[in-house]
């Protein structure tokens, strides 16, 4: 009695375990339905002053709902901030940037961006600056964005 009561047991415990672990969610919602973000180009310019810097990257969200870019931090820089930039050329400090369901996020120059404030020191071309996103419903994402020559623009 005991060996098949305590196999039943360990299948079903099992079978819980498997259920549970492989769910179609995350705990901040962002599911088969939700969005499902990828991100890809990131650098940063070599930057000509000592205490900041520039960010650049695209988010895809190849998913059925919209997200936001709520906040990044990095290990170079002791703030970083979100940035648009309005028609005249002026930036503005945003508290969040979209990402739209089945569409992309695009931080570029002479568009939005990330300012990295307070750099703890210069970063030179080829070093890699570490990024932690996160954001609305989605789980944190966390990019490596190698360090490009100033006049660097991607595709050419």
């Amino acid at each position: 009695m005991r060996g098949p009561a305590a196999a039943a047991a360990l299948l079903l415990a099992t079978a819980v375990a498997s259920c549970s672990a492989h769910g179609t969610g995350s705990p901040r919602g962002a599911g088969r339905s939700g969005p499902h973000l990828a991100v890809t180009g990131a650098y940063v310019p070599e930057p000509p002053m000592a205490d900041m810097a520039a960010g650049y990257f695209t988010i895809a969200n190849t998913g059925r709902a919209s997200d936001q870019l709520t906040a990044v931090t990095s290990d170079l820089a002791a703030s970083v901030t979100l940035h648009s930039t309005t028609p005249t050329g002026a930036m503005k400090k945003e508290p969040t940037l979209p990402v739209p369901a089945g569409g992309r996020l695009a931080l570029r120059i002479g568009g939005d961006h990330l300012m990295l404030m307070g750099l703890k020191r210069k970063p030179r071309v080829g070093d890699t600056v570490t990024f932690v996103l996160r954001f609305a419903a989605s789980p944190p994402i966390t990019v490596k964005a190698p360090v490009k020559p100033a006049t660097y623009r991607p595709g050419q």
